[in-house]
C-alpha cells in the first residue's frame, strides 16, 4: 500500500509542465524516493524503471557517448518496453553506479525535452563529488526526508483529525479531547519514525518491537554502506561518530567526545556523514541580518541524525538500557516530555526542515550566547516576511522564556513562536527594559509545525 508523501504534490506538478528539466531524487536511504517515483508511474501511459547496480548490462547504453536518442533505443531495446516522449516515464535508479549515465541527464533537456526522465539512487552525493562538471541548469535536484508527522497521520488515517488540527488557530484552539489524542499519536511517530518501512509496520502491526527490528536493520544497512564511502575513513569513525551525534543531538557537537580520535580525523568523518543525509547539521549566527548564513559559524554546531526513532535505536546501541527513556515518551506528562526529554527539541527541528520546499538544500540555524552570568540560546531560527522569526521549544505557560526576551530585545524583534504540547494560544510581553515595547509569541503544538511553514 503506498502511504500519502508530500512530495507526491512537487512531482505531479513537474510532470505537466510544458517544459521539464530531468528530476535527480536526492536523500539517504530508505527514505522512500524510488516508492514516490513508482507511485508517480501510475500517472502515464507507460512506465520504465531501470537499476544501475541491480542491472549493470544498462550500463553500457551510457558508455559509447551521451546521446540522449541513441541511449533511450537501447534501454527500450534492453527493457522491451517503448519508450515515448510525453507518454512514458523513465526511471534510473541507483544512477550513482554509473557516472556517464549522471552525465546524460543534462542532454535530454536540450535533446529530448518532452521526456519525462527521473533518476535516484543511495550514496548519490559522493558520486556527485567526483563529476567534473554536472548539468548546472539543465537538471533539477529535488530533495526528499522521512516521513512528517502529518504524512504519519494519514497514514494512520487520521486525515479527519489532521483537518481538524488545520483548522486550529491561536483564537481557535482544538478541543482538549483532539488536543489529547494529537499529543498521544505524537509520542508514537517519536518512537515509530518517519523511515516509511517502519510506518508501514507499525500500521499493519501496532508493535514497537517489530518496529524496531526495522529500525536496527536500517541502521546495520547504513553502517554496511560506509565502506561504499570513496574516501579514506575508518568506518569504526563513521560508527562511532554517528552515535555520538545522537548522544549531543540537542547541544553543541564535541569532536573529543567522539573517542581517542584527532579533530580532523572526527571533522572529516562527520562531513561525510552530513553528505550522505545520515546527519543533519544546525549551525549558530549571531543573527544580526539576512540572510541567516551570513552570520553563521561553522565551528559551533548542533549535530542531529535524520530521524528521531533512529536516533533511540542509535542511544540504545550507547546506553546500557534505554527502557526508561522509552517508558519516559510514552508515559511522562507533556510539560516533562517537553522540558527533560530531549527528543521534543529534535523532534522539531526535523519537522521545520522537512515541510520546507523541497527543492532546496535547506541550511539550519540556532543562536546562543556564552557571556559570563548571561547564557541564552534559541533552539531554531527561521525567515518570515523578511524578518527573524525565533523558535523556542518550551513546555508550560509561566517562566523558562528568559533566552526569548533577551534575543528579542537585542534584535528588536516583536513577533516570536513557542513550540510545546500546549495547545494552539498566543500571549504577548511588555518588556520594560526595552521602553515598554510589545513582545508577541504565538503558541504552536509540536503536532502542527507544519502550519508555520
Amino acid at each position: 500500500m503506498y502511504y500519502k508523501r508530500l512530495i507526491d504534490k512537487y512531482l505531479s506538478e513537474w510532470t505537466s509542465r510544458s517544459v521539464h528539466k530531468p528530476i535527480l531524487l536526492r536523500g539517504a536511504r530508505q527514505v522512500g524516493k524510488s516508492t514516490a517515483v513508482r507511485h508517480l508511474g501510475e500517472q502515464f501511459e507507460s512506465y520504465v524503471e531501470i537499476n544501475l547496480e541491480r542491472e549493470p548490462q544498462y550500463k553500457t547504453a551510457f558508455l559509447p557517448d551521451l546521446n540522449v536518442h541513441r541511449i533511450i533505443s537501447e534501454i527500450s531495446a534492453l527493457a522491451q518496453k517503448r519508450i515515448e516522449p510525453g507518454r512514458t516515464l523513465l526511471f534510473i535508479d541507483e544512477i550513482q553506479e554509473c557516472p556517464e549515465a549522471i552525465m546524460s541527464l543534462r542532454f535530454f533537456k536540450e535533446d529530448m525535452p518532452s521526456l519525462h526522465v527521473m533518476a535516484a539512487g543511495s550514496l548519490l552525493e559522493f558520486a556527485l563529488t567526483e563529476l567534473p562538471t554536472f548539468g548546472v541548469g539543465r537538471i533539477h535536484s529535488v530533495f526528499m526526508y522521512p516521513m512528517t508527522f502529518d504524512e504519519f497521520l494519514l497514514a494512520n488515517g487520521e486525515s479527519l483529525l489532521l483537518e481538524a488540527r488545520n483548522a486550529a488557530s491561536p483564537s481557535a484552539p482544538l478541543p482538549v479531547a483532539l488536543h489529547e489524542k494529537l499529543i498521544a499519536l505524537l509520542r508514537t511517530y517519536i518512537l515509530v519514525g518517519g523511515m516509511p518501512e517502519c510506518v508501514a509496520q507499525w500500521v499493519a502491526t501496532h508493535d514497537y518491537l517489530a518496529c524496531q527490528e526495522i529500525q536496527d536493520d536500517i541502521l546495520v544497512s547504513y553502517e554496511d554502506d560506509f565502506p561504499k564511502y570513496r574516501k579514506r575513513v575508518d568506518t569504526t569513525l563513521l560508527r562511532h561518530t554517528l552515535r555520538s551525534a545522537a548522544e549531543q543531538a540537542t547541544r553543541k557537537f564535541v569532536y573529543a567526545q567522539v573517542g581517542d580520535y584527532k579533530t580532523a580525523e572526527v571533522k572529516r568523518a562527520l562531513d561525510l556523514l552530513i553528505l550522505a543525509g545520515l546527519l543533519i547539521p544546525v549551525t549558530h549566527t549571531s543573527a544580526n541580518g539576512l540572510p541567516l548564513g551570513s552570520g553563521a559559524d561553522t565551528s559551533y554546531r548542533k549535530i542531529i541524525p535524520l530521524d528521531c526513532a533512529l536516533t533511540l535505536r542509535l542511544l540504545n546501541m550507547t546506553m546500557p538500557d534505554s527502557s526508561s527513556l522509552i517508558t519516559h515518551i510514552l508515559t511522562a506528562p507533556a510539560a516533562d516530555l517537553v522540558n527533560k526529554g530531549a527528543m521534543a527539541e529534535l523532534v522539531a527541528r526535523l519537522e521545520l526542515l522537512h515541510y520546507q520546499s523541497p527543492h532546496l538544500r535547506h541550511e539550519m540555524f540556532y543562536w546562543t550566547r556564552q557571556t559570563k552570568n548571561s547564557l541564552a540560546e534559541i533552539d531554531y531560527l527561521t525567515v518570515q516576511d523578511m524578518h527573524v522569526l525565533p523558535i523556542e521549544v518550551k513546555a508550560g505557560t509561566q517562566g523558562g522564556m528568559k533566552s526569548l526576551w533577551i534575543f528579542m530585545r537585542e534584535k528588536h524583534l516583536a513577533e516570536a513562536v513557542r513550540c510545546s504540547l500546549e495547545n494552539f494560544g498566543s500571549f504577548e510581553y511588555i518588556d520594560k527594559d526595552d521602553n515598554n515595547a510589545v513582545r508577541h509569541v504565538r503558541i504552536c503544538p509540536l503536532y502542527a509545525i507544519s502550519s508555520l511553514l
